[in-house]
């Protein structure tokens, strides 16, 4: 079966040929109800991609392939397939939640009794239908986030492109935010492509997660076939008030040790168990007259896969 969403060589240059590369060339498929996370800085090309594969921006080349629809021969055909949750809060703040719903329900060309249902059930499902009648401008910057939500989701699209849908609210929000996408697609089978900087929330929420930077789509997989890319190695960094000859070579003789470096009285332990590494990392540190002033373990995350592909921390 031919996957939902169908990426090929999809690139946009703005003011071509010397102008910014904004997405380059992107081959992407995704599977029908699959949840896919677009992980990457700000600016890496992640809103660009999803504003292109909804129609919103024409690309420079290349095409996407919507639920059999191309975006560049059928576009108003995908727009009817996709519901879409911009990264800024796109409500009118004077009206209330239930108005704004119903305005842009009829925009979808939503009316009547179809239009009153359909509010009714997303207000639910958003959890707010005892606020329905309050003013936006009155709501939490997370019930507004619930609202913009909500506008996707009006004319039950089979996919819900999600971009960075928790930035800037609480944790509370965000839990619940995260909860939403997790349940439109595990009770409605929807197709939800997301995009974050944020790696825990692709590494919770994602079948599979494709890594985007400067543009380009580094490395795309499930969390644990990217972590793999890496080894599975936990990093065991320890805080010392000196780093001698003695103490490193006594850290490397530790069973499952496969690495040991150390510089500005830090030193990192690579160990397929850093958790049992430990213990015996304070008695070689004891032996050799190291004091250890605090002990942190890293496990593999896709913070480190980041790392590895591109040389720099995700958030840099």
């Amino acid at each position: 079966m031919a996957p939902i969403i169908h990426i090929q060589d999809l690139r946009k240059q703005y003011d071509p040929p010397r102008g910014v590369l904004a997405v380059q060339d992107v081959d992407l498929d995704i599977e029908e109800g699959e949840i896919f996370s677009f992980l990457g800085p700000n600016g890496a090309g992640k809103t660009t991609t999803i504003s292109m594969i909804s129609g919103l921006l024409t690309p420079t080349s290349g095409d996407a392939v919507i639920g059999g629809y191309s975006i560049t021969q059928s576009p108003m055909a995908v727009k009817e397939l996709i519901g879409v949750v911009p990264q800024e809060i796109a409500l009118y703040p004077t009206l209330t939640g239930r108005q704004n719903l119903r305005f842009f329900g009829q925009l979808y060309g939503l009316g009547g009794a179809e239009l009153d249902r359909r509010v009714d059930e997303v207000l639910e499902f958003i959890d707010l239908t005892e606020h329905a009648n309050v003013k936006v401008e009155k709501y939490s910057g997370g019930m507004k986030r619930r609202v913009n939500i909500g506008v996707g989701l009006l004319h039950n699209p089979k996919i819900v492109y999600m971009d960075e849908p928790t930035v800037g609210v609480d944790p509370q929000s965000r839990r619940r935010i995260l909860d939403t996408v997790k349940q439109l697609n595990q009770e409605r089978g929807m197709t939800v492509l997301y995009t974050t900087h944020y790696m825990e929330e692709a590494q919770e929420l994602s079948d599979r997660v494709g890594i985007i930077d400067h543009g380009e789509m580094i490395a795309v997989g499930t969390v644990g076939q990217l972590i793999s890319q890496i080894g599975e190695e936990d990093r065991l960094v320890l805080r010392v008030d000196a780093i001698n000859d003695a103490f490193l070579d006594g850290l490397r003789k530790i069973e499952g040790v496969t690495d040991v470096s150390g510089a500005d009285g830090e030193v990192c332990v690579l160990a397929k168990r850093g958790r049992k590494a430990m213990p015996a990392a304070i008695h070689v540190a004891g032996e050799t007259g190291v004091l250890i002033e605090s002990v942190r373990i890293e496990e593999p995350d896709l913070e480190a896969v980041f790392l590895y592909l591109t040389g720099r921390a995700l958030r840099e």
